[in-house]
Protein backbone atom coordinates (compact mmCIF):
# COMPACT_ATOMS: atom_id res chain seq x y z
CA UNK A 1 0.00 0.00 0.00
CA UNK A 2 1.57 3.21 -1.00
CA UNK A 3 -0.14 6.39 -0.88
CA UNK A 4 -1.74 7.75 -4.13
CA UNK A 5 -0.65 11.47 -3.62
CA UNK A 6 -2.72 14.52 -4.88
CA UNK A 7 -0.67 16.80 -6.85
CA UNK A 8 -0.42 19.38 -4.28
CA UNK A 9 1.05 16.44 -1.86
CA UNK A 10 3.59 15.85 -4.56
CA UNK A 11 4.93 18.83 -5.01
CA UNK A 12 5.50 19.35 -1.49
CA UNK A 13 7.36 16.02 -1.29
CA UNK A 14 10.04 17.07 -4.27
CA UNK A 15 10.11 20.16 -3.37
CA UNK A 16 11.45 18.94 0.33
CA UNK A 17 13.63 16.21 -1.16
CA UNK A 18 15.21 19.37 -3.48
CA UNK A 19 15.74 21.36 -0.72
CA UNK A 20 17.05 18.92 1.15
CA UNK A 21 19.77 18.30 -1.58
CA UNK A 22 20.81 21.57 -1.94
CA UNK A 23 20.72 22.29 1.46
CA UNK A 24 21.94 19.50 3.55
CA UNK A 25 24.03 16.84 1.66
CA UNK A 26 25.90 14.57 3.05
CA UNK A 27 29.66 15.99 2.99
CA UNK A 28 27.89 19.33 4.24
CA UNK A 29 26.54 17.08 7.18
CA UNK A 30 29.78 15.71 7.94
CA UNK A 31 31.23 19.10 8.29
CA UNK A 32 28.61 20.30 10.44
CA UNK A 33 28.77 16.95 12.89
CA UNK A 34 30.50 19.42 15.49
CA UNK A 35 28.28 22.25 15.54
CA UNK A 36 26.14 22.61 18.64
CA UNK A 37 22.79 21.82 16.27
CA UNK A 38 23.85 20.14 13.84
CA UNK A 39 22.64 22.83 10.98
CA UNK A 40 22.62 26.27 10.07
CA UNK A 41 19.63 28.11 11.56
CA UNK A 42 18.63 29.65 7.49
CA UNK A 43 18.20 25.97 6.99
CA UNK A 44 15.23 25.58 9.31
CA UNK A 45 14.33 28.72 8.49
CA UNK A 46 13.74 28.09 4.96
CA UNK A 47 12.08 24.71 6.11
CA UNK A 48 9.56 26.64 8.07
CA UNK A 49 8.37 28.77 4.93
CA UNK A 50 7.77 25.81 3.08
CA UNK A 51 5.30 24.51 5.77
CA UNK A 52 7.26 22.06 7.60
CA UNK A 53 5.39 23.34 11.08
CA UNK A 54 2.47 23.67 9.72
CA UNK A 55 0.26 20.45 9.24
CA UNK A 56 -0.92 19.67 12.72
CA UNK A 57 -1.41 22.95 12.89
CA UNK A 58 -5.34 24.15 12.68
CA UNK A 59 -6.14 26.88 10.08
CA UNK A 60 -7.72 29.26 12.28
CA UNK A 61 -4.17 28.93 14.70
CA UNK A 62 -2.12 29.96 11.20
CA UNK A 63 -1.56 26.61 9.92
CA UNK A 64 -3.03 24.36 7.40
CA UNK A 65 -2.22 21.10 5.74
CA UNK A 66 -2.34 20.63 1.28
CA UNK A 67 -4.31 17.98 1.69
CA UNK A 68 -5.98 18.44 4.68
CA UNK A 69 -4.83 15.14 6.22
CA UNK A 70 -1.91 16.69 8.15
CA UNK A 71 -0.19 13.97 9.37
CA UNK A 72 0.08 12.22 6.29
CA UNK A 73 1.21 15.11 4.28
CA UNK A 74 4.29 14.97 7.29
CA UNK A 75 4.99 11.57 6.99
CA UNK A 76 6.01 12.64 2.86
CA UNK A 77 8.18 15.39 4.82
CA UNK A 78 9.21 12.88 6.79
CA UNK A 79 9.98 10.27 4.41
CA UNK A 80 12.45 12.69 2.76
CA UNK A 81 14.32 13.41 5.67
CA UNK A 82 14.50 9.90 6.31
CA UNK A 83 16.16 9.82 2.65
CA UNK A 84 18.32 12.91 3.08
CA UNK A 85 19.14 11.96 6.14
CA UNK A 86 18.44 15.32 7.21
CA UNK A 87 18.70 17.07 10.19
CA UNK A 88 16.76 19.22 11.97
CA UNK A 89 13.77 18.33 15.16
CA UNK A 90 11.11 18.12 12.33
CA UNK A 91 9.07 15.38 14.70
CA UNK A 92 9.60 17.31 18.19
CA UNK A 93 8.59 20.66 16.80
CA UNK A 94 5.02 19.56 15.05
CA UNK A 95 4.48 17.52 18.19
CA UNK A 96 4.37 20.68 20.33
CA UNK A 97 3.26 23.04 17.87
CA UNK A 98 0.06 20.04 17.51
CA UNK A 99 -0.32 20.30 21.67
CA UNK A 100 -0.63 23.94 21.53
CA UNK A 101 -3.13 24.09 18.50
CA UNK A 102 -5.28 21.70 20.06
CA UNK A 103 -5.63 22.90 23.18
CA UNK A 104 -6.12 27.11 21.71
CA UNK A 105 -6.46 30.10 23.14
CA UNK A 106 -3.84 32.93 23.87
CA UNK A 107 -1.86 31.67 26.62
CA UNK A 108 0.71 30.17 24.27
CA UNK A 109 -0.23 31.77 21.10
CA UNK A 110 3.03 33.79 21.07
CA UNK A 111 4.99 30.64 21.51
CA UNK A 112 3.22 28.67 18.63
CA UNK A 113 4.02 31.52 16.24
CA UNK A 114 7.49 31.25 17.02
CA UNK A 115 7.90 27.92 16.63
CA UNK A 116 5.69 27.78 13.46
CA UNK A 117 7.88 30.27 11.89
CA UNK A 118 11.05 28.80 13.08
CA UNK A 119 12.32 32.06 15.24
CA UNK A 120 12.07 29.00 18.38
CA UNK A 121 12.62 25.39 18.83
CA UNK A 122 10.45 23.10 20.85
CA UNK A 123 11.37 20.09 22.40
CA UNK A 124 9.45 16.94 23.61
CA UNK A 125 10.39 16.20 27.31
CA UNK A 126 8.55 12.70 27.55
CA UNK A 127 8.70 12.59 31.36
CA UNK A 128 5.85 10.17 31.44
CA UNK A 129 4.81 7.71 28.50
CA UNK A 130 1.31 6.10 27.51
CA UNK A 131 3.27 2.87 27.76
CA UNK A 132 4.47 3.08 31.12
CA UNK A 133 2.86 2.39 34.37
CA UNK A 134 2.92 5.47 36.86
CA UNK A 135 5.76 4.09 39.18
CA UNK A 136 7.92 4.58 36.17
CA UNK A 137 7.35 8.31 35.62
CA UNK A 138 10.64 10.18 35.70
CA UNK A 139 9.10 13.50 35.86
CA UNK A 140 6.29 14.76 38.78
CA UNK A 141 4.49 18.10 38.41
CA UNK A 142 2.22 18.85 41.57
CA UNK A 143 0.32 21.97 42.70
CA UNK A 144 1.81 24.60 44.87
CA UNK A 145 -0.64 27.46 45.08
CA UNK A 146 -0.87 29.28 41.95
CA UNK A 147 2.17 27.76 40.51
CA UNK A 148 3.20 23.85 39.37
CA UNK A 149 5.88 22.43 40.45
CA UNK A 150 8.10 20.49 38.29
CA UNK A 151 10.47 17.60 39.44
CA UNK A 152 12.60 15.03 37.54
CA UNK A 153 14.91 14.48 34.46
CA UNK A 154 13.80 13.44 30.66
CA UNK A 155 17.23 11.98 28.08
CA UNK A 156 17.28 12.04 25.70
CA UNK A 157 15.39 15.17 24.02
CA UNK A 158 16.44 16.07 20.31
CA UNK A 159 17.72 19.87 20.09
CA UNK A 160 17.92 20.41 23.55
CA UNK A 161 20.93 22.60 23.60
CA UNK A 162 18.87 24.55 20.97
CA UNK A 163 15.13 24.52 22.59
CA UNK A 164 13.19 27.81 23.24
CA UNK A 165 10.78 25.72 24.84
CA UNK A 166 10.25 22.20 26.74
CA UNK A 167 6.50 20.21 26.44
CA UNK A 168 6.87 18.78 29.40
CA UNK A 169 4.88 15.19 30.06
CA UNK A 170 4.74 14.52 33.95
CA UNK A 171 2.81 12.40 36.45
CA UNK A 172 0.59 14.21 39.17
CA UNK A 173 -1.60 12.89 41.94
CA UNK A 174 -4.79 12.77 39.34
CA UNK A 175 -3.20 11.62 36.16
CA UNK A 176 -1.01 12.77 33.27
CA UNK A 177 0.12 16.48 32.82
CA UNK A 178 1.28 18.64 30.21
CA UNK A 179 3.39 21.94 30.86
CA UNK A 180 5.04 24.39 28.17
CA UNK A 181 8.34 25.82 29.98
CA UNK A 182 10.64 28.13 28.87
CA UNK A 183 14.33 26.35 28.82
CA UNK A 184 15.36 29.89 30.48
CA UNK A 185 13.67 29.06 33.34
CA UNK A 186 15.36 28.57 36.91
CA UNK A 187 15.86 25.49 38.09
CA UNK A 188 16.19 23.83 34.35
CA UNK A 189 19.64 22.44 33.34
CA UNK A 190 21.14 21.14 30.09
CA UNK A 191 23.46 18.43 29.48
CA UNK A 192 24.44 17.30 26.31
CA UNK A 193 24.49 13.80 25.25
CA UNK A 194 26.56 12.10 22.02
CA UNK A 195 24.27 10.96 19.67
CA UNK A 196 24.02 8.09 17.12
CA UNK A 197 23.12 9.99 14.54
CA UNK A 198 25.57 12.43 13.16
CA UNK A 199 23.19 14.92 11.86
CA UNK A 200 20.92 15.10 15.18
CA UNK A 201 21.92 16.53 18.91
CA UNK A 202 20.38 15.53 21.70
CA UNK A 203 20.41 16.18 25.64
CA UNK A 204 19.24 15.22 29.07
CA UNK A 205 17.18 17.78 30.40
CA UNK A 206 16.75 17.92 34.70
CA UNK A 207 13.94 19.94 36.04
CA UNK A 208 14.68 20.92 39.51
CA UNK A 209 11.42 22.14 41.86
CA UNK A 210 11.21 23.89 38.45
CA UNK A 211 8.32 26.29 39.34
CA UNK A 212 5.87 27.84 36.61
CA UNK A 213 2.63 29.76 36.50
CA UNK A 214 -0.91 27.82 36.16
CA UNK A 215 -1.04 29.37 32.36
CA UNK A 216 2.07 26.98 31.77
CA UNK A 217 -0.32 23.95 31.32
CA UNK A 218 -1.34 22.86 28.17
CA UNK A 219 -4.90 21.07 28.86
CA UNK A 220 -6.12 20.61 31.64
CA UNK A 221 -4.06 19.86 34.93
CA UNK A 222 -4.60 15.38 35.57
CA UNK A 223 -6.02 15.13 32.20
CA UNK A 224 -3.64 15.02 29.79
CA UNK A 225 -3.64 11.61 28.82
CA UNK A 226 -5.48 11.19 25.80
CA UNK A 227 -3.91 14.61 24.17
CA UNK A 228 -0.40 12.87 25.22
CA UNK A 229 -1.13 9.80 23.61
CA UNK A 230 -2.38 11.05 20.40
CA UNK A 231 1.19 13.17 20.50
CA UNK A 232 3.07 10.39 20.77
CA UNK A 233 1.44 8.52 17.87
CA UNK A 234 1.60 11.58 15.52
CA UNK A 235 5.38 11.45 16.54
CA UNK A 236 5.48 7.59 15.73
CA UNK A 237 4.10 8.08 12.27
CA UNK A 238 6.49 10.43 11.51
CA UNK A 239 10.00 8.52 13.30
CA UNK A 240 8.31 5.47 10.44
CA UNK A 241 7.53 7.49 7.66
CA UNK A 242 11.70 8.96 8.17
CA UNK A 243 12.88 5.25 9.14
CA UNK A 244 11.36 3.75 5.63
CA UNK A 245 12.98 6.73 3.47
CA UNK A 246 16.46 5.61 5.27
CA UNK A 247 16.08 2.12 4.58
CA UNK A 248 14.98 3.35 0.85
CA UNK A 249 18.29 4.98 0.21
CA UNK A 250 20.84 2.40 2.01
CA UNK A 251 18.41 -0.56 -0.09
CA UNK A 252 19.25 1.70 -3.47
CA UNK A 253 22.75 2.29 -2.69
CA UNK A 254 23.24 -1.34 -1.77
CA UNK A 255 22.01 -2.32 -4.78
CA UNK A 256 23.56 -0.22 -6.98
CA UNK A 257 26.96 -1.55 -4.95
CA UNK A 258 26.50 -5.32 -5.94
CA UNK A 259 25.72 -5.10 -9.72
CA UNK A 260 29.06 -2.52 -10.01
CA UNK A 261 31.02 -4.97 -7.56
CA UNK A 262 32.57 -8.10 -9.57
CA UNK A 263 34.45 -10.88 -7.89
CA UNK A 264 35.98 -13.77 -9.95
CA UNK A 265 34.54 -12.09 -12.82
CA UNK A 266 30.59 -11.74 -11.75
CA UNK A 267 28.84 -9.12 -10.30
CA UNK A 268 28.10 -9.61 -6.84
CA UNK A 269 24.27 -9.43 -7.38
CA UNK A 270 24.43 -12.69 -9.53
CA UNK A 271 25.06 -14.29 -6.16
CA UNK A 272 22.35 -17.13 -5.20
CA UNK A 273 23.00 -16.09 -1.48
CA UNK A 274 22.81 -12.76 -2.07
CA UNK A 275 19.76 -12.84 -3.92
CA UNK A 276 17.84 -14.26 -0.81
CA UNK A 277 19.36 -11.51 1.39
CA UNK A 278 18.19 -8.83 -1.56
CA UNK A 279 14.97 -10.36 -1.69
CA UNK A 280 14.07 -10.31 2.35
CA UNK A 281 15.34 -7.15 2.18
CA UNK A 282 13.15 -6.11 -0.67
CA UNK A 283 10.07 -7.79 1.27
CA UNK A 284 11.05 -5.72 4.53
CA UNK A 285 11.03 -2.71 2.46
CA UNK A 286 7.94 -2.92 0.96
CA UNK A 287 5.88 -4.06 4.36
CA UNK A 288 7.48 -1.08 6.09
CA UNK A 289 6.51 1.30 3.17
CA UNK A 290 2.36 -0.60 3.85
CA UNK A 291 1.89 -0.87 7.31
CA UNK A 292 3.61 2.89 7.36
CA UNK A 293 1.14 4.51 4.78
CA UNK A 294 -1.68 2.43 6.50
CA UNK A 295 -0.66 4.03 10.16
CA UNK A 296 -0.73 8.09 8.69
CA UNK A 297 -4.21 7.13 7.18
CA UNK A 298 -5.54 5.33 9.84
CA UNK A 299 -4.60 8.62 12.02
CA UNK A 300 -5.63 11.17 9.52
CA UNK A 301 -8.86 9.04 9.75
CA UNK A 302 -9.60 8.55 13.14
CA UNK A 303 -10.05 5.08 12.93
CA UNK A 304 -11.08 2.68 15.59
CA UNK A 305 -7.58 0.48 14.27
CA UNK A 306 -5.61 3.64 14.10
CA UNK A 307 -3.73 3.05 18.09
CA UNK A 308 -3.18 -1.05 17.37
CA UNK A 309 -1.82 0.06 13.33
CA UNK A 310 0.57 3.03 14.52
CA UNK A 311 1.98 0.32 17.45
CA UNK A 312 2.46 -2.48 15.09
CA UNK A 313 4.13 -0.10 12.54
CA UNK A 314 7.08 1.57 15.03
CA UNK A 315 7.11 -2.16 16.09
CA UNK A 316 8.13 -4.08 12.86
CA UNK A 317 9.58 -1.08 11.28
CA UNK A 318 11.91 -0.30 14.34
CA UNK A 319 12.89 -4.14 13.94
CA UNK A 320 13.35 -4.48 9.86
CA UNK A 321 14.84 -1.01 9.55
CA UNK A 322 18.04 -1.65 11.61
CA UNK A 323 18.24 -5.40 10.04
CA UNK A 324 18.29 -3.93 6.61
CA UNK A 325 20.60 -1.39 7.40
CA UNK A 326 22.60 -3.89 8.92
CA UNK A 327 22.75 -6.46 5.98
CA UNK A 328 23.65 -2.94 3.52
CA UNK A 329 26.83 -2.77 5.85
CA UNK A 330 27.17 -6.44 5.50
CA UNK A 331 26.89 -6.34 1.98
CA UNK A 332 29.40 -3.62 1.14
CA UNK A 333 32.75 -5.61 3.30
CA UNK A 334 35.01 -2.82 4.43
CA UNK A 335 34.62 -0.21 3.23
CA UNK A 336 30.59 -0.65 4.53
CA UNK A 337 31.60 0.32 7.96
CA UNK A 338 33.79 3.18 7.16
CA UNK A 339 32.88 7.13 8.00
CA UNK A 340 33.65 8.05 4.61
CA UNK A 341 30.93 6.01 3.03
CA UNK A 342 27.56 7.14 3.59
CA UNK A 343 25.82 4.38 4.94
CA UNK A 344 26.91 4.74 8.04
CA UNK A 345 24.46 8.07 7.86
CA UNK A 346 21.07 5.71 7.14
CA UNK A 347 22.29 3.19 9.55
CA UNK A 348 22.19 5.50 12.29
CA UNK A 349 19.30 6.87 11.38
CA UNK A 350 16.82 3.90 11.58
CA UNK A 351 19.07 2.67 15.05
CA UNK A 352 18.23 6.22 16.44
CA UNK A 353 14.65 6.64 15.13
CA UNK A 354 13.64 2.87 16.93
CA UNK A 355 14.26 4.00 20.02
CA UNK A 356 12.21 7.32 20.60
CA UNK A 357 8.97 7.70 21.43
CA UNK A 358 8.96 4.07 22.49
CA UNK A 359 11.15 0.88 21.42
CA UNK A 360 9.66 -2.26 19.31
CA UNK A 361 9.49 -3.35 22.71
CA UNK A 362 7.84 -0.57 24.14
CA UNK A 363 5.02 -0.97 21.86
CA UNK A 364 4.36 -4.61 22.18
CA UNK A 365 3.64 -4.18 25.32
CA UNK A 366 1.18 -1.14 24.44
CA UNK A 367 -0.08 -3.32 21.94
CA UNK A 368 -0.99 -6.16 24.61
CA UNK A 369 -2.55 -3.74 26.96
CA UNK A 370 -4.62 -2.46 24.38
CA UNK A 371 -5.38 -6.22 23.64
CA UNK A 372 -6.49 -6.97 27.40
CA UNK A 373 -8.42 -3.29 28.12
CA UNK A 374 -10.50 -4.90 25.13
CA UNK A 375 -11.29 -8.10 26.40
CA UNK A 376 -12.05 -6.51 29.97
CA UNK A 377 -14.31 -4.21 28.60
CA UNK A 378 -16.29 -6.73 26.22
Amino acid sequence: MWHELTSDQQLLRDTTARYLADHVPLDRQRKNRDSAAGFEPAYWTGGAELGWIMPLVSEDMGGGSVSGRGIVDLSLIAYEFGRHSAPGPLVDCNVVASALSDVGGEAHADALEAIMTSSAIASVCLGFAPWQQSGEATVTITRDGEELVIQGAVKPVESAGQATYFLVSGRSDSGTTQVLVPASTSGVSIKNLKAIDVSRKFGAVTFDAVRVPASALVGAFGQAEAQMTEQVRNACVMLCAESVGAMESAFAMTTDWAFERFTFGRALASYQALKHRFADMKSWLEASHAVCDSAADALADGTSRAAETVSSAKAYIGEHGVELAQDCVQIHGGIGVTYEHDLHFFLRRVTLNRLLYGTPGDHRRWLAQMQIDKEMAA
